[in-house]
């Protein structure tokens, strides 16, 4: 990969900007570029009046792996949260309706992306699991759109086991809108749907639709961005990302 290539693929075609994480070398993770490459999109689509809806997809078998941990062990520990919880409020705050369609695994700060999506939808390849409870971390500013669309006993099990679990268990406790045996069909039939859709009626419509996720950025934003910046500057947190990078187990698995 030379440094002029995308880690966002921008594209425009029939009313609907698609932004495809093209990050292969580090499993599509939430790299300070690639956060810069994903608000731009939103940006740009959220300002055009021809474009209707926005999708959010992957290249390869990882749709996000989360955050990039190489940047999170030796960086201001407040950047990367704050990114992330930016890019969340971004895809909240776009008029557009922004559906996410993968095929693909997601872990960590992936799944604030879905999460903060008006629609998500997974195909039969797809997994999904809250990983940084294994690294000395927390689900903190994921939870921000998360935690008022997310079953409360399925958040409990999952943000503090880690398990990985599959497509259907992810539409049964909020984190998916649909479990998709073909994610394009399914595509194709909502992009019908919403581009019946006026433009003020999708605006407004979406904007009902999130309030109590976008209460939860208001009110909590700033106190899960320390809590997270306090967590990634930790010496646990270090330890266990750096046993992740080094293929290790952490000190404290047993």
């Amino acid at each position: 990969m030379t440094s002029e290539s995308p880690l966002v693929r921008i594209t425009t075609a029939d009313a609907v900007t698609t932004l495809e994480l093209d990050s292969p070398h580090n499993r599509n993770a939430l790299s300070t570029r690639l956060m810069a490459e994903l608000a731009r999109g939103l940006t740009e689509a959220a300002a055009d009046p021809a474009v209707r809806a926005v999708v959010l997809g992957h290249t390869g078998k990882v749709f996000c792996a989360g955050a990039d941990l190489s940047e999170a062990t030796g960086s201001d520990p407040t950047v990367g949260p704050r990114g992330l919880v930016d890019i969340q409020r971004a895809i909240v705050d776009c008029p557009k309706p922004v559906i996410a369609a993968i095929d693909g695994h997601a872990r960590a700060g992936g799944l604030g992306l879905l999460g903060a999506a008006d629609i998500a939808v997974a195909g039969p390849a797809s997994t999904f699991a809250f990983t940084e409870v294994r690294l000395g971390l927390a689900p903190a500013v994921i939870s921000l759109p998360l935690r008022p669309r997310l079953d409360p006993r399925a958040a409990s099990r999952y943000y503090l086991t880690g398990e990985t679990f599959g497509p259907a268990e992810a539409a049964r406790i909020g984190l998916l809108t649909e479990a998709a045996e073909d994610v394009a069909a399914t595509l194709k039939a909502l992009l019908d749907a919403v581009r019946l859709g006026s433009p003020q009626g999708l605006a407004e419509s979406k904007r009902l639709a999130n309030a109590a996720v976008a209460e939860s950025f208001e009110r909590d934003a700033d106190e899960r961005v320390a809590q997270s910046a306090r967590l990634f500057g930790s010496d646990e947190a270090q330890q266990g990302m750096r046993a992740f990078l080094e293929r290790r187990p952490a000190p404290w698995a047993q």
